[in-house]
């Protein structure tokens, strides 16, 4: 990144260059109403010609956005460099790295197992897996799927030190919202176990491939890293410094061990990591690696997906479309988008997988996501009038951005937007 001083030009040079580099068009005749009075959630030309402007006002390099009209994706479009270093801008096959969105789409793996009777939702976790870093507390004992999915689990987000900290939930599970990556990183191993296949593998295998998101994984190889925005810093940031880019640099250099074993990092489970750690330590000391789940796909944080992937993903939250055998049942969907939780005091709900609130239209269904800093991204949904929009940014202001987009495409300004 450039000095300081200079990053007002940077910025500038940056939207200039790549501010109007936008996808090929994906325009369907969406409708300008649905059910007679609802108008089109794709941004009207006015916005989108005020976008750029917005980006550069917030130092957001590249944004993505995509809409889903009656159940289908209707339009997507992307502004600005997914590198502003390499001024390379965003394409139709330009990846972000889309945070905490990646809790839904595990949730729907789980909801399609759960529906195949390999795992019950309300079954305790520690009679599938017990991870070899879980401490001995009794309320352990009383953690399950559903409450993971719901964030009940009374588990912290992440460890501070992962390498040497046990993981001990903080209050009783079930009785309070503590939202938890350790919890769906637990879940995920148990996945693990009960398919006999990396998280990777089983998403390509029950939802990515019979969903047409071709442009979607996990984890990491050479396609991806060449594809995949890079982020940066907040407008705002007093730091001057290159962030760390936490899961490329990490995966580069496991990418290392797994060309040497002939395994791709796709098919890594979490054994293979703990195997793979020290050897990872000893090629980058440096590079912040500090225990097997740095080398892996995380079901809470690591999806890479296009933004109209993502949007495929949102379509199968709809209703009222005809489901194929391989979609989870009406009663798994209507389940995710029910609020699973009541506490008194908040502004949202809890689904499964799903933050759920009630606007002046009835209840959307939503996400957020914000990886390292410098990836800031967000999701809506009406399930029951088939609409949607998805916001991916590569940069630490990209909240302000995101929010921006949803309020001028939807006319919503959510009360929440916690994680």
């Amino acid at each position: 990144m450039p000095s300081r001083p200079d990053r007002r030009r940077f910025i500038a040079h940056v939207a200039a260059l790549g501010a109007l580099a936008a996808l090929p068009a994906l325009r369907a005749k969406a409708a300008s109403c649905v059910d007679g009075k609802q108008r089109s959630w794709i941004p009207d030309d006015a916005f989108l010609a005020e976008l750029p402007r917005i980006m550069q006002a917030f130092a957001v390099p590249g944004v993505g956005i995509a809409v889903i009209e009656n159940g289908a994706l209707a339009w997507s479009q992307g502004f600005g460099m997914s590198d502003a270093q390499s001024s390379t801008a965003i394409d139709a096959r330009t990846v972000f790295e889309d945070a905490s969105l990646s809790k839904p789409v595990f949730a729907y793996l789980v909801m399609q197992l759960a529906d195949q009777g390999v795992i019950d939702l309300d079954r305790p976790l520690l009679e599938y897996r017990r991870p070899d870093y879980l401490s001995d507390h009794p309320w352990l004992a009383l953690i399950t799927a559903r409450d993971v999915l719901r964030h009940t689990t009374g588990l912290p987000d992440w460890r501070t030190s992962p390498a040497t900290e046990q993981l001990v939930p903080m209050v009783t599970p079930g009785t309070r919202i503590n939202y938890s990556g350790e919890a769906f990183f637990w879940l995920q191993l148990v996945v693990e176990a009960l398919t006999d296949q990396s998280l990777d593998d089983a998403m390509q295998l029950h939802l990515f491939t019979p969903a047409g998101m071709r442009d979607s994984s996990y984890t990491w190889n050479a396609d991806l890293a060449a594809r995949s925005v890079h982020g940066y810093r907040a407008h705002d940031s007093a730091d001057t410094s290159a962030p760390r880019q936490a899961f490329r640099e990490h995966w580069s250099v496991a990418q290392q061990v797994a060309d040497r074993w002939g395994k791709p990092l796709s098919a890594w489970k979490y054994e293979d990591a703990k195997r793979a750690l020290p050897e990872v330590k000893a090629l980058a000391p440096h590079a912040g690696v500090e225990w097997a789940g740095d080398l892996m796909a995380n079901a809470a944080a690591s999806l890479r997906t296009t933004v109209q992937d993502y949007a495929r993903f949102m379509t199968l939250m709809m209703a009222g479309h005809a489901r194929a055998q391989w979609q989870i049942s009406e009663a798994s969907r209507q389940a995710m988008l029910t609020p699973q939780i009541t506490l008194p005091g908040r502004w949202t709900d809890k689904g499964l997988g799903w933050n759920m609130e009630t606007t002046r239209d009835g209840p959307v269904f939503y996400h957020s996501g914000s990886n390292s800093g410098i990836f800031k991204n967000f999701a809506l949904g009406d399930a029951q009038r088939g609409r949607g929009i998805v916001v991916l940014t590569n940069g630490g202001s990209g909240s302000f951005v995101h929010r921006r987009v949803v309020r001028a495409a939807t006319g919503y300004d959510l009360l929440s937007y916690d994680l």
